[in-house]
């Protein structure tokens, strides 16, 4: 996971796409890093090489044309015996560049079906969604509900399973914060609210690499809270800090405890944490708090031959592709949570105020 970030940071930084802090910081560790700096030059070669291979397939498909309209109006004429010539000899440099090119092309495909088959083979990590059968049940009333509005996309009255996760309010205009996995090829998704109240929802944004994916809450039922009761902690949690999650492993909410136990994730990797806890299919999406009640992370997977050996992306990438998300001025008026509203309260206290934000997620 970390490969591919580093690569679509590259990618940012050679387009241009970068904000001014990010770049400064970017090129610090070019310096720094003789293997990103080699990177970034492969890289840079490989998109210019690219460009100058479509530009030319471009250029040969406007000649065919200009070629193909002067033949039809008779203004050139097509001998019946062409004259046989060498294209090796007089265009051999073209014809080694184009070789080149479909080898640069061949490797790189290659590799990342290689990565992405050993992704998939590699069965060290599990997600923490849920499969759930499902006979019916209210979804069919939500179904009835929704179809009394043409506009309104419904679920299905009786779908054969469903993918099931958590997630969380960070606007309380209705924008949740889930895992990219949980809404996998989901053609429709629906979130349910503590008290059991269904609403459906469209996605605005995925981001696979960084398993984040936001939706926004379209439904008329839905009352928008005055405030919501947890933060974001925006700076690193301590080895040993005692946290706890909110998530729906079951139909109804699970309250977890446990504590920061490494800052990377699994194998080194930098969007995440590890923590020690407790978790289960259904966990995924949901926010690991502090002590005070402001978020720290999202729960994402698990090892799978290691009791409690949990991960979650850190919430600095839930605020970085927030700002991703805020560019486009349809959503520019997001506003993240202010600071804990719950930092002096016991427990219990917490529990009963944050949990009402907490949202079961399900796929369709």
């Amino acid at each position: 996971m970390e490969e591919m970030v580093i690569l679509e940071s590259i990618e940012r930084y050679i387009r241009g796409e970068m904000l001014p802090e990010e770049r400064i910081f970017f090129e610090e560790l070019r310096k720094n890093n003789p293997g990103v700096d080699q990177m970034v030059v492969e890289h840079t070669d490989f998109l210019h090489r690219m460009e100058n291979f479509g530009e030319r397939k471009s250029l040969k498909a406007t000649i065919q044309d200009i070629h193909n309209q002067l033949s039809e109006t008779g203004q050139i004429k097509i001998s019946q015996e062409p004259k046989v010539i060498r294209p090796w000899l007089r265009y051999r440099k073209v014809i080694g560049v184009a070789a080149s090119i479909a080898g640069i092309t061949a490797l790189g495909i290659t590799g990342m079906v290689t990565y992405f088959s050993s992704k998939t083979a590699n069965k060290s990590l599990e997600d923490l969604s849920r499969k759930v059968f499902i006979l019916g049940g209210n979804m069919t009333t939500l179904s009835d509900r929704l179809k009394e509005d043409s506009s309104k996309t419904p679920a299905p009255a009786q779908p054969a399973f469903k993918l099931g996760g958590t997630g969380f309010l960070i606007d309380p205009k209705g924008y949740i914060v889930t895992n990219a996995h949980v809404i996998d090829n989901a053609s429709t998704v629906i979130v349910q609210n503590n008290k059991g109240q269904e609403f459906k929802t469209r996605i605005i944004y995925v981001n696979p690499i960084a398993d984040l994916a936001f939706l926004k809450i379209m439904d008329s039922d839905y009352k928008v809270p005055a405030l919501i009761p947890y933060g974001m902690n925006k700076s690193n949690v301590d080895l040993g800090e005692e946290i706890f999650t909110l998530g729906y492993p079951r139909d109804e909410i699970v309250y977890g405890e446990g504590y920061l136990s490494a800052k990377t994730g699994f194998r080194g990797d930098t969007l995440a944490c590890q923590i020690s806890i407790a978790a289960n299919p259904g966990n995924s999406g949901g926010p690991v708090l502090d002590k005070n009640g402001d978020v720290i992370g999202i729960l994402s997977n698990r090892q799978a031959q290691a009791q409690g050996v949990v991960f979650a992306i850190r919430s600095k990438y839930i605020l970085s592709a927030l700002e991703e998300i805020k560019s486009d001025t349809a959503y520019a008026d997001i506003r993240l949570p202010q600071p804990s509203a719950v930092k002096n309260l016991d427990r219990i206290q917490q529990i009963k105020k944050i949990q009402e934000f907490i949202y079961m997620v399900k796929s369709y």
